[in-house]
């Protein structure tokens, strides 16, 4: 049972470093490099989409890695479950304070409405990402490392 609970975790916070690394290096380089006010329309519509999967990804990811720790705590390898659960908190703390601000402002903006710094404040969401992809990228890592 808990070689299930490890593999599905896994698979399942792989996913999401998956789909945020492919945000920051794939999706939103393809974005900026479009004309006009596409890439601005395009991140809006993104931001209201991930934003409203991202935080059930994130906190069942949460779960899960507790539920992990919780389960196999006298099993080799919890130390690093129980990490990779604080580095998972952190992200969330990080979305919390420094990268929903930002979203919540931009998936309402269209040409018309836009602030004049909205490059400026993309860029600062795109360098906090970048942290927080690294972050949950050494989650992931310790609990690919953590023996069955």
């Amino acid at each position: 049972m808990l070689s299930t609970l490890e593999v599905f975790t896994t698979v399942v916070v792989g996913l999401m470093v998956g789909v945020e690394f492919s945000v920051a290096f794939v999706i939103n380089p393809i974005l900026n490099a479009l004309p006009e006010d596409s890439g601005q329309l395009g991140r809006a519509h993104g931001g209201r989409m991930l934003g409203a999967l991202m935080p059930v990804w994130y906190i069942g990811s949460l779960v899960l890695v507790a539920v992990w720790a919780i389960a196999g705590w006298h099993h080799d390898g919890a130390g690093l479950v129980v990490t990779a659960g604080a580095l998972l908190i952190l992200s969330v703390i990080m979305s919390l304070l420094l990268l929903v601000p930002i979203n919540n402002r931009g998936k309402t903006w269209t040409p018309e409405n836009r602030p004049e710094d909205w490059k400026e404040q993309m860029n600062r969401w795109d360098r906090f990402h970048y942290v927080r992809v690294a972050v949950i990228i050494a989650a992931f890592t310790l609990l690919v490392a953590a023996p069955a």
